[in-house]
């Protein structure tokens, strides 16, 4: 029977080189207390390999080990015992980790940068020319469906939208090594799907891709192998093929037949099997597929006004990145036009000043400004008194009275 996802393992088998981009040998990990006494043996003596092109699990319960192994291949925690080479060096290896990326089962990001200058900064870390800092955040963010809230703080997104910055952050660099905690916690199914789908094609472009998860649907979906942690101890390794066979048994799907045919069949079966041995079901698609199915088919007829499912894998993690079309149709108009014929320059003599321009400002400088009137006389101002009219004019007045 036929599943209905996709899987990795027969679309990204292990190369035949298989060419060993994690070595895991005797890795011992044991936390101490202040006093140096020990505490908790989280990895006990663990080896493994993982090679480039495929997808490796790792899979266990809480408290496994599985984190502080991740924690071990990047270089945060050493190994109290035991040898980790990545890409042939130490996980210390300043240009090793240059190679990798890595999205944490929490995503730490600045709450008050938005998801252009959250993906610009990181870029920037690694040293990225800001044109591919701009092209490589534009395919991200349209790739994980944020480019219509690029200009929100990541502070304000929910957590399944965190999820998916700290996965584009993760890609800025073009990893060749990734390394994914948890990738699709917080994320609705058609995120999940895009994130499986991302990984199976990075894995398809040669890259490496180490899965911690704890839904096995999806580990089940995209890893070739996966090692199940128990313990801090490696209780079962190999492909997920193999593990999850049943060698005992054997299940032949075919279309629906006419009951005459099917009843000859079963009595084929029963006679050779033994009639409790032989049982008949229906095949049935997982939720997932029919899920997306039925989503797809409302998006055709329905708006929405919550997350937009991204678009394809952005072109630089594919490999194929498409340089913008040169534009020969103008480089041949330009080439092909008639240069204009330039016009002689025809230069004109200045006269001869008649005026000394100097004299004249100094002049027009110099003049004094002209005395303000004098001021009007008051009305009510007497003027001067004649003495001897006024004395023969009172002699007559006395003299006429006597």
């Amino acid at each position: 029977m036929v599943n209905a996802a996709p899987s990795a393992n027969d679309a990204s088998p292990v190369p035949a080189t298989r060419e060993t981009v994690v070595s895991v040998r005797g890795l011992t990990k044991v936390f101490k207390d202040f006093w140096g006494r020990p505490k908790a043996r989280a990895v006990d003596n663990v080896d493994f390999d993982v090679y480039r092109g495929e997808v490796f699990g790792l899979l266990g319960p809480n408290g496994s080990g599985k984190s502080t192994t991740v924690k071990m291949l990047l270089g945060l925690l050493h190994p109290t015992k035991g040898r980790i080479e990545v890409f042939g060096h130490s996980p210390r290896h300043v240009a090793t980790k240059a190679r990798i990326g890595y999205l944490p089962e929490e995503s730490y990001l600045y709450r008050y940068l938005d998801s252009g200058e959250t993906l610009d900064f990181f870029g920037n870390l690694f040293h990225l020319t800001p044109a591919e800092r701009k092209q490589r955040s534009a395919q991200l963010l349209e790739m994980v469906g944020l480019n219509q809230v690029r200009r929100r703080n990541v502070g304000e997104f929910s957590k399944g939208m965190q999820r998916r910055i700290g996965l584009a952050q993760a890609l800025i660099n073009d990893p060749d090594l990734v390394i994914l905690d948890e990738p699709t916690s917080g994320l609705d199914p058609i995120g999940c799907r895009e994130v499986k789908d991302l990984i199976m094609a990075l894995a398809r472009r040669g890259k490496t891709v180490i899965l911690s998860s704890h839904l096995l649907a999806d580990v089940e979906d995209v890893c070739d192998r996966v090692v199940i942690y128990y313990g801090g101890r490696v209780q079962a390794m190999g492909e997920l093929r193999q593990l999850l066979a049943k060698p005992d048994a054997l299940r032949i799907t075919t279309p629906v037949l006419p009951r005459e045919t099917l009843e000859r069949v079963l009595e084929i079966l029963r006679r050779e099997a033994g009639a409790d041995a032989v049982r008949i079901d229906t095949p049935t698609q997982n939720l997932e597929s029919y899920f997306l199915g039925v989503v797809e088919r409302a998006k055709q007829v329905e708006s929405t006004s919550g997350a937009i499912s991204g678009a394809r894998v952005a072109a630089y993690l594919r490999g194929d990145a498409e340089a913008a079309p040169a534009r020969t149709d103008r480089v041949l108009e330009r080439l092909t036009q008639t240069a204009p014929a330039a016009e002689p320059a025809v230069t004109v003599a200045a006269p001869a000043p008649t005026v000394d321009e100097a004299k004249l400002s100094e002049l027009a400088g110099a003049k004094p400004a002209e005395p303000p009137p004098p001021p009007p006389a008051p009305k009510d101002t007497p003027g001067p008194v004649n003495l001897e009219a006024a004395n023969e004019k009172l002699s007559d007045l006395l003299g006429g009275k006597s």
